[in-house]
């Protein structure tokens, strides 16, 4: 442009030159002439000083025109119409390529300052994507491990329910046993006391039940035949009653743990008196300690059983509430996984769209920068 610049102001000064009153006034006398010989001084000068000063200017322009113009300016036959014709074309020229530049100028700048925004937009998308990136990456890393923990949790959750299941399934047939064998034995010792009252006090004593006949027996008895005979009790020494364990050594180990209590001895018996004088007498003191001593036993078995059964519906209620928040927390844990499942498969896709943006967003950039030097390229202009 600077270049340009220089160029307009020699066509103008020459153009001044061939267009002074003077200078018109010799063309009009001197171009009807086929030769230049006619031509006066000042002629001369006026086609001396515009050579010179095209000549000055063509190195720093190196226009083809101006070549021309000074081929015709240094002619010994010189048409100036036809250099004046030359002159106008120039301009011409000049003034469109000038507007041509001023357009590429405008356009230039546009373009320039559209592909650098772009470039800075992309930037800063590339920033985003990466940013996006590493929270999904540290959002996988925080979620995979929270899911080892769940897992492992409801992992310990079933061994530890799974394990109190079996302590309760064993204290409750401990209760059971239990239960079982002392009520035997309560029934076993009310079948010895009413064999005591039945010799130290009939009053208190219960007399079996009388054997029911059914209707065979009574068809047979009525027709003078005999029953069949009753069937020998079993259980324990023939009373009936049956126990889980041994119930008589359980009552001689209570018997002989009670004694020691009450400080009866019950290993040795009493020693015989010396003489039979007055006659033996059964309704003794001692022997009313032994029924007292009996029915200590039988207490003692109640409260027993009471305290197991207390126990084992605390124990039980217990169980039955930690099945429950047990259940409560697998289901809590459980939602939470899959809600954890849902949350690493969203960052999963996640990082999985925003890493393929960035492959095309980088690949983008680079074309915009590349295009940004080709444009620096064609619209700087040298200095």
């Amino acid at each position: 442009m600077k270049t340009r610049g220089e160029e307009m102001v020699a066509i103008q000064e020459t153009i001044k030159i061939l267009n002074d009153d003077d200078a018109l006034e010799l063309f009009k006398k001197t171009l009807p002439s086929s030769s230049l010989l006619q031509v006066s001084s000042a002629a001369a000068d006026a086609q001396r000083k515009a050579l010179g000063i095209v000549r000055g200017t063509k190195g720093v322009g190196n226009r083809a025109g101006l070549d021309f113009l000074a081929m015709a300016l240094s002619g010994k036959k010189i048409d100036f119409s036809k250099v004046v014709k030359m002159i106008d074309d120039m301009v011409s020229l000049l003034k469109r390529e000038q507007a041509d530049d001023d357009n590429k100028k405008e356009y230039c700048s546009i373009q320039i300052d559209a592909i650098e925004d772009k470039a800075k937009g992309l930037e800063k998308k590339i920033g985003d994507l990466e940013a996006s990136i590493a929270d999904a990456e540290e959002l996988l890393g925080t979620v995979v491990g929270e899911l080892k923990t769940l897992a492992k949790g409801i992992k310990d959750l079933d061994k530890s329910v799974m394990d109190a299941s079996v302590q309760r399934k064993d204290e409750h047939a401990e209760y059971t046993e239990l239960m079982t064998n002392n009520n035997a034995a309560i029934e076993l010792l009310g079948f010895a006391k009413n064999r005591l009252n039945k010799f130290y006090q009939p009053g208190l004593y219960k007399a079996p039940p009388k054997r029911e006949l059914s209707e065979q027996d009574r068809i047979a008895v009525n027709m003078g035949g005999t029953m069949a005979p009753t069937p020998a009790p079993g259980g324990i020494a023939g009373t009936g009653v049956s126990a889980l364990e041994e119930v008589p050594a359980f009552v001689q180990i209570s018997l002989h743990s009670r004694s020691e209590t009450m400080n009866v001895a019950v290993d040795a018996p009493a020693p015989a008196p010396d003489t039979w004088e007055g006659g033996y007498d059964k309704k003794s003191e001692e022997t009313t300690g032994v029924i007292a001593m009996v029915d200590l036993l039988v207490r003692d078995l109640e409260k027993e059983n009471t305290e197991a059964e207390t126990d084992e519906k605390n124990s039980q209620q217990s169980y039955e509430e930690m099945m429950q928040d047990a259940a409560g927390k697998r289901a809590a844990d459980t939602k939470s996984i899959r809600e954890k499942e849902a949350a690493k498969a969203n960052a999963e896709a996640t990082k999985e769209r925003s890493s393929e943006e960035l492959r095309l967003s980088v690949k983008e950039h680079m074309a915009t920068k590349q295009y940004e030097g080709q444009l620096h390229m064609e619209c700087d202009w040298p200095t």
